[in-house]
């Protein structure tokens, strides 16, 4: 069992390293969100580190592969292929690298319409600079 130095300082010991999900770590302010561009900033703020956003990236490519395979080859089957391997590589990211809940429990719609987004930009080389773009907003106080 090895011993993490982030859970070293809060006194607990964990398995390979990985981080407990406390009730902290979810995105704050979460459920008072009214509009998109509200959401999108938190959404981008649970999504900071890259590899996290590497596992989004290639779960949802994958996804789209699979109903792109399921509708072309007639495998209905596929298409469950299509929800499950997106989902359990983002949520994989989100308990084991970002230490965080995935947004898609409070806001389920938004959460695959912001992911949509965030792969797009991924592929664009332009999130790196939307995440520093949303943590100055936060930094600053606001939500868009």
């Amino acid at each position: 069992m090895g011993h993490c130095p982030a859970a070293r300082r809060a006194g607990q010991w964990h398995f390979f390293c990985l981080a407990r999900l406390d009730a902290g770590a979810t995105i704050g302010g979460m459920n008072e969100l009214r509009t998109f561009a509200e959401f999108w900033t938190f959404y981008v703020l649970a999504h900071r580190q890259p590899l996290t956003r590497t596992f989004h990236t290639a779960g949802t490519l994958v996804g789209w592969s699979l109903l792109i395979t399921a509708i072309v080859l007639r495998k209905p089957w596929y298409i469950l292929g299509a929800f499950a391997v997106p989902y359990a590589l983002a949520w994989f990211s989100h308990f084991f690298v970002e230490h965080n809940r995935p947004a898609t429990f409070g806001h389920p719609f938004w959460s695959w319409l912001a992911d949509q987004k965030m792969v797009a930009m991924v592929l664009a080389g332009k999130m790196g600079a939307e995440v520093q773009r949303c943590a100055s907003v936060e930094r600053a106080g606001f939500t868009t």
